[in-house]
């Protein structure tokens, strides 16, 4: 035999879906409120009602008291059930349906009351207040059981008190209309509980449209997760609401951007002031993988909407690679040199074997003089100006390049650079990239000529690359420093308008500038302006002295 299944517990407690509980929660409140509301308006009703009865008694009690027959016949005849006091009492009570009237003496003698046996016996409670002069209003019990009275003194006709009057209201007709009240409160209270059932069960459709159904246990997980992936990851994450401001920022973002949760609530202009980066969190700036630069860093930037109107940004870190980046073009620069050099030496060296094959010796010398004296004369001329022995490489290859593709490339007579840089290969990018762009400007085109002219002014450095190609026009100077921008067509690989946008960023990074204007014999000019590109003069001998010490070369070469 199978065996017999566990038996099914009842669950009892708290429905686990959101759009339950809320609907729960929000009518249990709804009918809390409506209660209590009703509560609160009895009691005061009560109190109200028993107020009313209380001068009403004392408003009869004063009118009977005003009677002159009241108080002539207390003064002058004895107190019997047909006599002129009970006649009186009687006929004002009717007249008033209130429950009793009694009036006494002084000596606490009933001269009137409903039932003519209590007349001339004591009154059960005591009329001192009364008989004193004051008006009394309360609620108390007699030998007719409970009631609202109101006591008046009684007085003559020179003033004098010579008894009292107490009117007693049956308590029972103020706790009917107390009951009668109740079923409209209940009836009002009912249909404010309909009206806060409906509206709670509004408000929880709309929570379970926006809970997508969810259950407590599962938005809490859904936090835990978040926040595991929000800080776990190593891509910054900045969330903005639908009025830009941020929202969420998760560890990564912290670092990359150098803020910290002063940030949240505040926009992207507040927080990181003007700039690309700000632009690109803003929205100000569309697309996909745009390139930014913050601080010392360069990032790569995604921004998506969300379906409540704000937006999250995604950043990665790409200084590293971007570092790998200008090695890896400096070494391609090195490459094309060395192959074009190559190619022209294959070239001199098939001159070279002719000239000796046709037996022409003295041209054969002839000939390798004058190309070993061009070429030292080259690299003579641009290391004696530039002494920073990285760019100076860059411009002898840049120049064997540029003589294959038959363009002159010159080296600024006003140029002179000593070998105090900061950020050599920063340096060595910008001018790499200025001088690849003015080469392909001016190549094919009639005496192609490229002017670099490097000078320092203070610890400033101001790089200057003349070409002779067709210039740049004035509407779009503002534009060629744009990621994208570019005026040729991109290659099947890859995509152009990367090399001013990274001189751009490069010079901006150190604080500087980069302009285009018109050169001086037509072409373009570009300047850059690097302000804090040279170390102090005075720390050069120090570091000369310690890079010639054998002490501290055999001790970076065991590091």
């Amino acid at each position: 035999m199978s065996p017999t299944p566990p038996a099914r517990r009842l669950r009892l407690g708290l429905p686990r879906r959101v759009f339950s509980q809320v609907l729960l929660m929000q009518v249990a409140i709804a009918a809390g409120v409506a209660v209590l509301a009703t509560g609160l308006f009895l009691a005061p009703l009560s109190k109200q009602l028993d107020q009313e009865a209380m001068r009403r008694a004392l408003a009869i009690a004063e009118t009977t008291a005003q009677d002159p027959q009241i108080a002539e016949g207390v003064l002058s005849t004895p107190p019997t059930s047909d006599g002129p006091v009970q006649k009186a009492a009687e006929r004002i009570r009717k007249a008033t349906n209130a429950e009793y009237i009694v009036v006494l003496d002084t000596h606490w003698v009933r001269w009137s009351h409903p039932t003519p046996a209590q007349i001339g016996h004591l009154v059960s409670t005591s009329p001192e207040d009364a008989l004193a002069g004051n008006e009394i209003m309360e609620i108390d019990n007699g030998t007719l059981g409970r009631s609202a009275r109101g006591k008046v003194p009684l007085y003559d006709t020179h003033h004098r008190i010579i008894g009292a009057v107490s009117v007693g209201i049956a308590y029972d007709s103020v706790r009917a209309r107390l009951i009668s009240a109740i079923p409209g409160l209940f009836a009002y209270a009912g249909g404010a509980l309909a009206a806060g059932a409906l509206a709670a069960w509004l408000i929880s459709r709309r929570v379970q449209r926006q809970t997508r159904d969810l259950a407590f246990s599962d938005i809490s997980a859904l936090l835990a997760e978040r926040e595991a992936m929000l800080h776990g990851i190593r891509e910054g994450v900045v969330a903005l609401d639908r009025g830009g401001r941020v929202r969420l920022l998760n560890d990564e973002a912290r670092r990359l951007l150098g803020i910290g949760d002063e940030a949240v609530g505040r926009t992207p202009d507040e927080a990181l002031g003007a700039g690309r980066t700000t632009d690109v969190l803003a929205g100000r700036v569309t697309g996909t993988d745009l390139l930014t630069v913050r601080g010392q860093r360069v990032l790569v930037a995604n921004r998506m909407p969300t379906d409540d109107g704000g937006a999250v940004a995604t950043l990665r870190d790409r200084t590293e690679l971007e570092q790998l980046g200008r090695e890896l073009d400096s070494t391609r620069g090195l490459i094309d040199a060395l192959r074009a050099q190559d190619h022209e030496h294959a070239n001199r060296m098939h001159t070279v074997l002719g000239l000796l094959e046709l037996e022409m010796y003295d041209d054969a010398v002839e000939f390798v003089g004058e190309v070993v004296g061009d070429h030292r004369a080259t690299a003579e001329q641009v290391t004696e100006k530039i002494q920073d022995p990285l760019l100076a490489a860059l411009l002898v290859g840049k120049a064997t390049v540029a003589a294959e593709r038959g363009v002159a490339l010159w080296v600024s007579e006003h140029t002179k650079l000593p070998d105090r840089l900061i950020d050599p290969r920063g340096l060595v990018t910008v001018v790499g990239n200025l001088v690849d762009n003015a080469l392909d400007a001016v190549a094919g085109t009639l005496h192609a000529r490229v002017e670099v002219e490097l000078r320092t002014e203070g610890r400033a450095v101001v790089l200057r690359v003349r070409d002779t190609g067709p210039g740049i026009p004035a509407d779009q100077r503002e534009l060629i420093f744009t990621e994208g921008w570019s005026t040729k067509k991109p290659p099947a690989h890859g995509k152009r308008g990367l090399g001013l946008s990274l001189v751009s960023r490069l010079t901006q990074r150190q604080g500087g500038s980069a302009t285009v204007g018109e050169a001086a014999g037509g072409g373009a000019e570009f300047t850059v302006v690097l302000p804090e590109a040279l170390t102090e003069p005075e720390l050069q001998p120090a570091a000369l002295e310690k890079s010639l010490d054998p002490a501290a070369v055999a001790e970076e070469e065991t590091r």
